[in-house]
């Protein structure tokens, strides 16, 4: 479920920082919303579109959306697969942001109760690609039994602001945020996202092939299914590697959009390193539907240890190579 919105300047979020304090406010108010709807059957189908199946669950985030823009953050032009056209809140001739949201990352997680969803929001001058975003936040979406939720946000160059959130007391603390520093994969977490029927044999012949060139050979496998939390696990310093190059195996297959590596940037923040499959800097229009393959790495060794091996298999295996 996503949603691209361009804001306008205003006194209210016209600098960088300021538009990292409203994302995380928009993020916590989308947070409020899906903790409200439990008791709802999360899991039926409300509709489909270009870019996404849509539960009930993003349907509460749907909602919930419009009405925190037209009463926090004016000047909006909404733009969804859910819509038939763009919603308009305010002044879109004085619109100075685009904003790229993703309510609900993580939805079929979450509508079982298997794992927390984020909310991904990133902000970038209008006009502008994934490349340009300036400010972003990604909100953790809890699941029943979780008593905290953590935020992790970032203006481009300031540093991570990481808290913790304790849903009972609202109180909150500073979290520490450290990506791994190990400089090989063994006896760690690492791999490729293979979430869907579609492609998934192709993408494991391409992992079983990557990690045999590197020589490593106890690897554990662990895939959240959402490009959000498949960055927090490399920013926690729980996973090493993540690459999804869903797009490469099978283009008409479901893929990551630009509003699932709306927060790309603040791995980049916290040290770790994100690009494109061939090593380049990972961009894409702020868009719905537009397929997106990515690979993270924890730090830049790991970056320059794996990344040329990558474009190696990718070539041999796929006769994959850049467009560039």
């Amino acid at each position: 479920m996503a949603y691209v919105l361009a804001v306008a300047q205003s006194t209210e979020a016209h600098t960088p920082e300021q538009a990292r304090r409203r994302l995380c406010q928009f993020g916590e108010h989308l947070r409020d919303a899906v903790v409200g709807a439990r008791g709802i059957d999360m899991a039926v189908i409300d509709s489909e579109t270009a870019a996404d199946t849509i539960y009930a669950i993003d349907r509460v985030a749907d909602d919930a959306l419009l009405g925190w823009f037209e009463a926090h953050w004016t000047g909006v032009e909404v733009v969804s697969e859910g819509l038939e056209e763009p919603v308009v809140v305010g002044n879109d001739a004085d619109a100075a942001w685009t904003v790229i949201v993703d309510p609900i990352d993580g939805t079929r997680g979450l509508m079982y109760d298997k794992r927390p969803a984020w909310c991904l929001a990133a902000a970038a001058p209008r006009g502008g690609t994934l490349r340009d975003v300036v400010a972003a936040a990604m909100t953790e979406l809890p699941t029943a039994k979780q008593g905290a939720v953590d935020q992790i946000s970032a203006r481009s160059g300031g540093g991570l602001v990481a808290e913790r959130v304790d849903l009972r007391t609202a109180e909150r603390a500073p979290l520490a945020v450290r990506p791994s520093s190990a400089r090989d994969l063994e006896h760690g977490f690492s791999g490729l996202a293979k979430f869907f029927v579609p492609g998934k044999v192709a993408l494991a012949e391409l992992e079983t092939e990557l990690f045999r060139r590197l020589g490593a050979s106890h690897v554990f496998d662990d895939e959240y299914i959402c490009s959000g939390g498949q960055l927090h696990e490399l920013m926690a310093g729980h996973d090493r590697f993540v690459a999804d190059l869903r797009p490469l195996v099978d283009p008409a297959a479901m893929a990551c959009h630009p509003y699932d590596v709306c927060t790309a940037m603040l791995l980049t923040e916290a040290g770790g390193v994100v690009t494109d499959p061939w090593g380049g800097l990972l961009d894409a229009p702020l868009d719905t539907t537009s397929p997106v393959a990515w690979v993270g790495y924890a730090n830049p060794d790991l970056a320059a240890w794996i990344g040329p091996v990558l474009v190696e298999v990718l070539a041999d295996v796929l006769g994959a190579r850049p467009d560039r």
